[in-house]
């Protein structure tokens, strides 16, 4: 069984679900009189939409553990141009229940499919200047296989499931709301 932290600010306002489990600290569970390795260690599922810059170090951090010899990242950040057009920014809106609720399944999903330790999902909300990050997954597990399958499996599926719209904001001025090719409710043009 994971513990969940689900934190959602959203311009400065901080919203937490009733059931998520506030994350401690250094969340591991020490017998007394065991050493470093017979630390039990509880799986732990971290999920963030912030309109603050996002910060990989930080993510990388709440997935590290003793127990596992791999972290993988995944870092999708905003890129300057798009079918011939500048970007200057991106613009992200969730609808944050569904989102935080959609993010929880993909962890539930990569843990039947994978023998993953940890994972943190962060997305960021409002205006992300280019070559900032807009979202960051991290996943440690034992091996890098599994942790590698993960952070993939994991981006795809939230680009697929998650409610979450991007505006490309365009140095002309203009901007555009774009939807994930990947999104299951999306129609075929």
């Amino acid at each position: 069984m994971s513990s969940l932290e689900i934190s959602s600010s959203c311009f400065n306002q901080e919203t937490k679900l009733p059931l998520s489990l506030p994350l401690v600290e250094g969340s591991t569970f020490e017998a007394p009189g065991k050493d470093m390795n017979e630390v039990e260690e509880k799986s732990k599922d971290v999920i963030k939409f912030t309109p603050e810059k996002l910060s990989v170090d930080e993510a990388s951090q709440l997935v590290t553990s003793p127990l596992c010899g791999a972290i993988s990242l995944f870092v999708g950040t905003t890129r300057n141009n798009f079918e011939g057009k500048k970007v200057i920014s991106l613009e992200y809106e969730a609808y944050l229940p569904m989102a935080e609720n959609e993010i929880r399944k993909i962890c539930s999903d990569i843990r039947q499919k994978w023998p993953v330790k940890h994972i943190a999902v962060f997305h960021r909300l409002g205006l992300v200047p280019v070559t900032e990050a807009s979202v960051i997954i991290a996943v440690s597990s034992a091996h890098r296989a599994a942790s590698l399958e993960a952070v993939s499996y994991a981006i795809d599926a939230l680009k697929a499931r998650v409610p979450i719209w991007k505006k490309e904001i365009y140095e002309e001025s203009s901007s555009s709301w774009k939807r994930n090719k990947e999104c299951f409710w999306a129609t075929s043009d």
